[in-house]
């Protein structure tokens, strides 16, 4: 069943050099790109306001695995391939999102006021409301040749991820899990509820072609 809803992703990456963009599509399918934080956060305010459920992806890791043993705690998770969100790429998109993330949320509920938000797809579509949050994952052969691109081929994959009878992440960490998507929502004021610090999102991966993984780099 195709799911309609507004859509938007971004593309992690530093505003002052041009590393940042964003696409989405809104209600009746109507696209909007930019390289805007600010208007961004009021496309998807103006969304949740008219009373419209809004899923909002980005592309960096938004959870990560604490695992037993210490020689393990920076290996990928579960999909990641030979992408490890703890090499180079990861650790920079991670970083960055810590704060542009954080950023989003607390400005989206800045104009919007209180909203419930979700890291889980069905809870989300039993709310009918509120926003839902997920982690794209665009990279090697998946990657378009440019920061407006990648979100747009992470939006897309989302559409038709969710689009199926269930939806799998692509990514899973397998064992106990440290969610900076829930620490974001928590420092925002989208959450309360501490026991989000344990709870993974989905992730959504482009499609690279056949026998082509995604990754950070």
């Amino acid at each position: 069943m195709a799911v309609t809803i507004p859509v938007y992703c971004v593309d992690i990456g530093s505003v002052a050099e041009g590393n940042f963009a964003w696409s989405g599509l809104g209600v009746g399918d109507q696209p909007t790109e930019d390289d805007s934080m600010s208007g961004l956060a009021e496309m998807v305010a103006a969304d949740l306001t008219a009373e419209q459920p809004v899923a909002l992806g980005f592309e960096c890791p938004l959870f990560v695995p604490i695992r037993e043993r210490p020689e393990d705690l920076t290996s990928g998770r579960a999909g990641e391939g030979n992408r490890a969100w703890s090499a180079g790429a990861g650790c920079g998109a991670l970083a960055t999102g810590l704060v542009q993330v954080v950023w989003l949320l607390r400005e989206i509920r800045r104009l919007v006021g209180a909203r419930p938000a979700f890291l889980d797809w069905e809870a989300f579509m039993r709310s009918g409301s509120g926003l839902f949050v997920w982690e794209a994952f665009v990279s090697g052969k998946a990657k378009r040749g440019g920061h407006l691109e990648d979100a747009r081929a992470a939006l897309h994959a989302f559409r038709r991820a969710v689009a199926q009878p269930t939806v799998v992440s692509a990514i899973t960490c397998g064992e106990e899990t440290y969610s900076l998507i829930g620490a974001a929502l928590l420092r925002s004021g989208w959450s309360t509820d501490v026991a989000i610090l344990r709870s993974p999102c989905i992730v959504v991966r482009a499609d690279g072609g056949a026998g082509q993984p995604g990754g950070w780099a």
